[in-house]
């Protein structure tokens, strides 16, 4: 065959009819997806197909999550982002992907899309080169695309930073705004807010997006960032809930997903309660932020605290904190005990912690603390007479355990 011969040359309607030439050429099933794994077109080539990463990808139009986090955890995605090359890939039976041929479309240093063939035979020299040749010509429509998507996003960018600061009249404009902006109105929404320790790469930022577009946790529909923070806005799939236990999760993941396939991340994430309304935004906004000025101020009490209303109540704590610096009042119990810990090094205050932190457990303490459970009902019983502290009172100890927190943020 003629080495020069270009079976893609020329131009092509649509990427389904790109899809169905290359699938002419192979002689297998193509489809064409986003650099975020959304399916763009797929070919309708009439051998039957029982794939079912394939089919679960064109019912669903985008790759299933599982099939994404196998492909990362054999090195597939990462060749295909960093090479121009076709890519051979074993099937992975577990996510009930077959064997692979796939290639990324690239434009200079960006990453366009892919396009996956099944390979239900070996690819040759030539087959590869047809590949490399089909993704020069998808480069065109796929540019296209991201123009388009670019130019949404900066309006949906804005339509967000306005419900975020409350910068609209009323509710019917905000409605109507949505719609001229084609904005998929959820029936419920949490705001996500993302701490970084430096600013936001604009790297960064693209790879955040991926990792949160590419979960099956949630929808997110906005993504905006401020300097060093990602604000999202988090809303159900079609068919399945939102939770504070689904808002927790996605933060969890996508903080542990950005470590193990970027190297970086963000430090904590938080989110707000979970609410209906649109013009309820700028609510779940503050709260969210709230989340992570407490998990800066108590890391270790909050460390498994991602959600507002999980925080119980720390979220009273800079109402606290203010009324105790007009008050100026310091708990004359904690005070004998710190006392004594100074002149003593008996670590009374740390031991009383601990046993509140543990909910009165002896066990959960003493292990906390690394010390034979004898030395802890000691300690517990100096506690109770130099302190004078009854350590069945739930309200003394409620006081103490909030006033242990409080002076700890001014220490």
């Amino acid at each position: 065959m003629n080495a020069e011969f270009d079976p893609f040359r020329g131009s092509f309607d649509s990427l389904e009819t790109l899809a169905d030439a290359i699938s002419e050429v192979l002689g297998c099933p193509v489809t064409i997806e986003d650099a975020q794994h959304r399916l763009l077109a797929y070919s309708s080539h009439q051998q039957e197909v029982t794939d079912e990463a394939r089919m679960a990808t064109i019912m669903g139009r985008r790759v299933p999550e599982r099939v994404i986090n196998s492909l990362w955890h054999q090195g597939v995605i990462q060749q295909l982002n960093e090479s121009l090359e076709p890519v051979q890939i074993d099937a992975i039976k577990s996510v009930g992907l077959g064997n692979r041929v796939a290639i990324g479309i690239h434009k200079d240093q960006s990453l366009l899309g892919y396009i996956w063939a099944i390979a239900n035979r070996p690819f040759d020299r030539e087959d590869n080169r047809f590949l490399r040749l089909a993704a020069k010509a998808a480069t065109t429509k796929l540019l296209q695309l991201k123009a388009r998507k670019r130019r949404e996003e900066e309006g949906h960018q804005e339509f967000f930073w306005r419900l975020l600061t409350g910068d609209y009249p009323t509710h019917d404009s905000l409605i109507e705004q949505a719609k001229a902006l084609k904005v998929d109105v959820p029936s419920a929404f949490s705001t996500v807010v993302f701490q970084f320790q430096r600013d936001i790469t604009v790297k960064q930022h693209e790879q955040m997006s991926y990792i949160a577009n590419t979960t099956q946790k949630a929808r997110t529909l906005f993504t905006v960032s401020d300097q060093k923070q990602l604000v999202l806005l988090l809303a159900p799939h079609h068919t399945k809930e939102l939770s504070q236990t689904t808002c927790a999760n996605f933060i969890s993941t996508t903080i542990r997903t950005m470590q193990e396939r970027f190297g970086i991340g963000p430090l904590f994430g938080g989110a707000g309660d979970v609410y209906m309304r649109l013009e309820q935004v700028q609510k779940s906004y503050h709260e969210a932020l709230t989340v992570l000025e407490l998990k800066q101020q108590f890391p270790v009490e909050t460390k498994d605290i991602h959600t507002y209303p999980r925080l119980g109540f720390y979220r009273y704590f800079p109402a606290f904190l203010k009324q105790k610096a007009l008050e100026g009042y310091t708990n004359p119990y904690l005070k004998r005990l710190r006392q004594y810990d100074a002149h003593h090094h008996a670590h009374l205050v740390e031991t009383l912690e601990s046993f509140l932190d543990c909910d009165s457990n002896y066990k959960e303490t003493a292990n906390a603390l690394h010390i034979h459970i004898n030395t802890l009902n000691y300690r517990l019983k100096r506690i109770a007479e130099i302190g004078e502290i009854d350590l069945k009172d739930a309200v003394q100890k409620f006081s103490l355990y909030l006033d242990i927190k409080l002076e700890r943020n001014h220490m």
